[in-house]
């Protein structure tokens, strides 16, 4: 969970030091979908660029004591996109969750802490896992979530987190 936290405020911090990469309008798609109605929900989103990011966050996470397994997952990743979204609903978190389920995304863990639900899902091609959606919500109303494309292996990922827990 800090591993997360922390890659998210690298990244949350590193788009606002790029006024360029925010954005007021939806990255991610289901919440392009301008036919839905999301109800006064407020976004900001932010594409990071990795060619710029991978060394600072790399750099950032050695200097916090993170784990080698979570630094080499971060080597892995091609694509971030970071969407956070202020005045979110239920109904809407359902919807997503739907449109996630009909583009054969797995489930693969939900975790509780310290008052924040994260759910970890991705899509697979064979074995190699191109896609991870990862979302965090502190309460219903204000959600983060972040899109991680790579090439990654349930067993990098496994390492990772594993890596985490024991701390």
């Amino acid at each position: 969970m800090k591993t997360l936290k922390n890659i998210f405020l690298i990244i949350l911090t590193m788009g606002m030091l790029q006024s360029c990469i925010v954005s007021e309008k939806p990255n991610i798609d289901f919440f392009q979908n301008s036919e839905y109605d999301f109800k006064g929900a407020q976004f900001a989103s932010i594409n990071v660029p990795m060619v710029l990011a991978k060394s600072y966050i790399k750099k950032a996470l050695r200097e916090e004591g993170e784990s080698e397994e979570t630094i080499d997952l971060v080597k892995k990743a091609s694509k971030i996109k970071v969407l956070t979204v202020t005045n979110g609903s239920n109904e809407m978190l359902n919807d997503y969750t739907q449109f996630l389920n009909l583009n054969h995304y797995e489930d693969w863990a939900t975790i509780k802490h310290d008052g924040d639900d994260i759910n970890i899902r991705v899509k697979q091609d064979g074995e190699i896992i191109k896609n991870m959606l990862i979302t965090v919500g502190s309460n219903k109303n204000e959600m983060v979530f972040v899109d991680v494309k790579g090439n990654f292996t349930a067993n990098d990922i496994s390492r990772m987190i594993n890596s985490v827990s024991d701390k």
